[in-house]
């Protein structure tokens, strides 16, 4: 295959656990990293043997709290890539970083390595808001990380969570403007969602956490695609902002329903058609590791249907919509023949999506409704 593969490594421990996060993260008070760096390394020398030939376009670290690892850790890693690799020049090397200041002393280190792109999850820029999210800085420590990390990085993501308890229009437009000033190329905004199993999720069923009415999340969801166009960083995909030309390519990957390896605890790939999911818990999966070089606890040749049914679910969060011979180049399947007619043709008359000889996207109408459109469509 001649398109590029997207690498992704997991790091799943943090020093706690957000109340909203249902990623799979784990606190460890002893983490052996050398061990963890082994086995890291042994599953990319499997996934390697699987996958000859191709060509690496960008590396993820992502967790987890990847930022907590040694540098020498990381470069490790992306030696191992080059080497069994052919790696792209421009490659994208991306690593999630928390911006406390214990991580943001390891900036340096990690731009030594290799990584010239950094994801820096703030979430917030209000102390109140911080705490209520469970974040493990403040605001004045979070701010004087993003400062290390646009010394450090040519590129650089702010993630934002917001549709916060009791969030107003107002307050956001407020943050959202303090946030566009600070001049990264890229923002990651979401809504904060209640995911199950998480802390929030039994606040929320108890009723101690309530979250603003539909008419409010709406209104800021619209509020955050007007902002961020007239300030240059249009949405592209449902809850990424950037540039242009500054547009994550590793997660553009998975959006595109492109091949991608994961590596590490409960990490996901998808490669040649099929689908692959390791161990979650760390240490089942370092011991499977230890047995069988790698930790795969389920590999599955996806059939052309499924394989449609997830590239459009992907591809429709993207603002340019599904490209009609890219997904069928990659999922084997024609899009028309992919989503339910009449329920296209309802959802077209709605106005909430476009469909011609080139692919199928969501108007601006749709984008809020994105969930709606793609029931209607399956």
């Amino acid at each position: 295959m001649s398109d590029p593969l997207a690498v992704y490594i997991h790091w799943p421990f943090c020093v706690s656990k957000c109340p909203y996060c249902d990623f799979n993260s784990h606190v460890r008070a002893v983490i052996d990293e050398g061990a963890y760096r082994t086995a890291l390394l042994a599953e990319l020398a499997h996934e390697a043997a699987l996958t000859p030939g191709r060509t690496v376009g960008s590396i993820f670290f992502g967790g987890g709290t990847p930022s907590l690892m040694d540098p020498a850790t990381v470069a490790a890693i992306i030696d191992a890539v080059a080497a069994h690799w052919r790696v792209n020049a421009d490659v994208e090397i991306t690593l999630e970083a928390n911006p406390s200041s214990v991580e943001a002393a390891r900036f340096a280190g990690f731009a030594a390595a290799g990584v010239n792109r950094v994801s820096v999850g703030m979430q917030a820029l209000d102390d109140a808001a911080l705490a209520a999210l469970g974040r493990p800085h403040s605001l004045a420590e979070g701010l004087a990380a993003l400062d290390v990390a646009q010394t450090h990085f040519a590129r650089a993501s702010l993630d934002l969570i917001y549709d916060r308890p009791g969030q107003t229009c107002a307050a956001w437009e407020a943050e959202l403007t303090r946030a566009l000033s600070f001049g990264t190329e890229h923002l990651s905004l979401y809504q904060l969602t209640i995911e199950p199993g998480t802390r929030f999720a039994t606040d929320h069923a108890r009723g101690t956490l309530v979250l603003p009415p539909e008419d409010t999340s709406a209104d800021l969801f619209e509020l955050t695609a007007a902002m961020t166009a007239a300030a240059g960083r249009p949405a592209y995909e449902v809850s990424n902002h950037a540039r242009a030309g500054a547009e994550s390519r590793h997660n553009t990957a998975y959006w595109t329903y492109a091949d991608y390896i994961g590596v590490g605890p409960g990490a996901h790939g998808r490669r040649a058609g099929e689908a692959t999911m390791r161990h979650k818990k760390p240490e089942n999966w370092t011991a499977a590791v230890a047995a069988h070089g790698h930790g795969m606890v389920e590999t599955r040749v996806l059939p052309p249907p499924e394989r449609a049914g997830e590239a459009l679910l992907m591809g429709l969060r993207l603002t340019g919509g599904i490209d009609a011979a890219v997904f069928a180049a990659r999922t084997g399947q024609a899009l028309d023949a992919s989503i339910d007619r009449r329920g296209l043709a309802r959802m077209t008359e709605l106005g909430l999506i476009e469909a011609d000889t080139r692919g199928l996207r969501l108007t601006p109408a749709g984008r809020p409704l994105l969930n709606a459109v793609l029931a209607a469509l399956s």
